[in-house]
């Protein structure tokens, strides 16, 4: 078996910065009035873990306090196992503290020996996992071991090895495991105090005593974690499973008071919801942005507590830059009637679809159904910008005459990838004559005549083919008896004209100009 352990060593952190601007000052997470996590920049203040709220403002009076919050935490933690999952289905939790084991190791471990082959190969799956874990914002330490506790151990390991430690041999791993320090291993703080007063400070050391006197004082547990972490025992694991349904929350660092504020807080509710649904091999139908107001900002008691905004792509989709640019079109154009502190993200319309299909020549050779998709965006995003009545097509109608059959409606992106290359989409039982170009006069031009033939600016047309009848309206009372031509104007440009065949009175015009070929 070979394991892969992703360890987030700052995760409450970034959990807690998410969506929030980057700020070059020390930050700190509280709890019970004592430091719980700091970043590199409060470390070199001379803020330490463990230490009093006081001491840490009075080391850096600009530190910025944040409320460690472990619900917070396990929803930045589940998007990272949903990305896992879209790589491996046998996926669990980095040991935790109610393990017995220590509590600074914090991420996820996924079993990979029966998909390397799909991958590629193991740099090639580490690659992938990256980028996917990339626009999750979370610094990740990876290690790669034949055993799970091995490879935890390894990535949560802070001596030089953020670049990651992959290990394929047992052997190898039972050597770099010698090396392991102790306060990894052993959550106890007095049994770890104990050991160091022994003189004991890596798993080599703890190793050349003998095993019944290590379980009479320490316990059978901490030999059976050696054991496990070098491969002599066997692991019990609880596997993870993907929700049937989307639900994220984020509490924003400060409040949002412009829609481009509340958008830079949904970009991370929408990177976890891209991980959930592309881990699952389907696509996004619907989704629900829920931003939950400040209430002492509202005017009176009618105020909403919480505006929703409701986003449905025309088509399906698994992705992340559509998905932003149709929210930050709605957003845009939404006003908001109170800061928002708070944001979800709530999805149960997922749809199964197959994986895109990457072009093999680039853009300049996409595929037709490539192109309608970019087209259906297109469209999407428009209406998203410009409102839905703004953006119209062409639609047909069931009629013979050239004016009247096509009307403008409303575009609906969906049916677009029913749409014919020409751009028309003809449904059953309307026609359009077989020389009519897509080119129509918003009204038919007069044409001056000379000798009973037509001419355009000035100079006679050469008929090129014609006449092609046309005989109907006789039921709502607009009858049309015409013969249409086409024709060559002096400049080499074809034309659509046609002579009405009603009885003309002198002085009155018999031809007319309908359209124009491209």
């Amino acid at each position: 078996m070979l394991w892969v352990a992703l360890h987030l060593p700052a995760l409450s952190l970034e959990s807690w910065r998410a969506g929030a601007p980057a700020d070059a000052r020390p930050a700190v997470l509280i709890a019970d009035h004592r430091v719980q996590h700091a970043d590199a920049a409060a470390l070199a203040r001379g803020v330490q873990v463990g230490m009093q709220r006081a001491t840490a403002l009075a080391l850096a009076p600009d530190l910025q306090l944040g409320q460690a919050d472990a619900r917070r935490d396990a929803r930045a933690l589940r998007a990272v196992a949903d990305v896992a999952l879209g790589f491996s289905p046998s996926v669990a939790w980095l040991p935790a503290a109610n393990d017995d084991t220590p509590a600074a190791l914090v991420g996820v471990r996924l079993e990979v020996q029966s998909c390397l082959r799909y991958w590629g190969g193991l740099p090639r799956l580490l690659e992938t996992l990256r980028a996917a874990l990339a626009p999750l914002g979370h610094q990740l330490r990876i290690a790669c071991a034949p055993t799970a506790l091995g490879a935890a151990l390894l990535a949560g390991w802070r001596s030089g090895l953020e670049q990651g430690t992959h290990v394929q041999g047992r052997e190898a791993l039972q050597h770099l495991l010698d090396r392991l320090p102790l306060h990894l291993l052993v959550a106890d703080a007095g049994q770890l105090q104990a050991l160091a007063g022994m003189g004991l400070h890596r798993l080599a050391d703890l190793r050349r005593l003998p095993r019944d006197g290590l379980a009479r004082r320490f316990g059978a547990g901490l030999l059976a974690r050696i054991d496990q972490a070098r491969g002599h025992l066997p692991e019990a694991h609880a596997w993870l499973t993907l929700p049937p349904r989307f639900a994220s929350r984020l509490e924003l660092m400060h409040r949002a008071d412009t829609s481009a504020q509340v958008l830079a807080g949904a970009q991370v509710l929408l990177a976890r919801l891209v991980a959930w649904v592309q881990a699952s091999q389907g696509c996004v139908a619907h989704f629900r942005l829920v931003m939950h107001h400040e209430p002492r900002h509202r005017s009176d008691s009618t105020s909403p507590t919480h505006t929703p905004l409701e986003i449905a792509p025309a088509l399906p989709s698994a992705d992340a830059a559509h998905l932003h640019s149709l929210l930050a079109e709605r957003l845009g154009r939404l006003p908001l009637p109170a800061p928002a502190l708070e944001l979800s993200l709530h999805c149960d319309a997922r749809v199964d679809a197959a994986p895109p299909n990457a072009e093999l020549f680039g853009a300049q050779f996409a595929s037709p159904d490539s192109q309608r998709d970019g087209l259906a965006r297109l469209v999407e995003r428009l209406q998203a910008r410009l409102g839905t009545a703004q953006v119209q097509c062409l639609s047909p109608v069931a009629d013979y005459r050239p004016e009247r059959g096509t009307c403008w409606q409303p575009a609906d992106p969906a049916r677009l990838g029913a749409a014919l290359p020409g751009g028309v989409d003809v449904q059953a039982g309307v026609h359009t004559l077989g020389t009519q170009p897509l080119w129509l006069l918003p009204q038919p031009q007069v044409l001056c005549e000379r000798d009973s033939l037509p001419l355009l600016d000035g100079r006679p047309l050469q008929l090129l083919a014609g006449p092609e009848r046309l005989e109907c309206g006789w039921w709502d009372g607009d009858l049309v008896l015409r013969d249409y031509f086409i024709a060559q104007a002096a400049d080499g440009a074809l034309v659509w004209i046609y002579r009405s065949r009603l009885p003309v009175a002198a002085g009155e015009p018999g031809w007319f100009l309908q359209g124009l070929f491209a």
